[in-house]
């Protein structure tokens, strides 16, 4: 599972010209669900996110986390994540994990967050979306769990 993790202080969804998820200060995530995938590996990516410490603290270092900048979550289902560049110019997703499978590790995702007691919103698992951000720092991190 690969999580591109946004430290924003601005991120909205839009699906068919509605805003159907947003935040202010927090994290936009895209997470990607790959073969092999399931509810623990879910689980280990959202302890990571909860625990992910990439807000500056009064120094200017990297010491705080989510809950202490009582940040939220905007979640994006992002099946290209998956994606297999390795070779030729077009991108292989047979890494990707099955839709239907992916909806449910998806899920599992926001669900433990939400326990632990994060604002999550998010788009729509599957749908055409439109992703705006203000990404400060610019501060983006790719966190892989397998």
């Amino acid at each position: 599972m690969k999580a591109l993790v946004q430290r924003v202080d601005h991120a909205e969804v839009v699906v068919e010209e509605k805003v159907v998820g947003k935040i202010g200060l927090g994290f936009l995530i895209y997470l990607g669900c790959q073969v092999g995938d399931g509810m623990e590996t879910a689980g280990k990516m959202a302890d990571r996110l909860a625990k992910l410490r990439i807000f500056e603290d009064a120094d200017g270092k990297t010491n705080l986390d989510l809950n202490a900048v009582e940040g939220s979550i905007l979640l994006i289902s992002q099946f290209t994540l998956a994606a297999d560049l390795r070779r030729g110019n077009r991108p292989s997703f047979t890494t990707a994990l099955a839709p239907d499978e992916a909806r449910l590790v998806f899920e599992e995702v926001r669900q433990i967050l939400e326990n632990k007691g994060f604002r999550v919103e998010s788009g729509v698992f599957g749908a055409h979306m439109r992703v705006g951000a203000t990404n400060v720092g610019p501060a983006t991190y790719l966190l892989e769990i397998e």
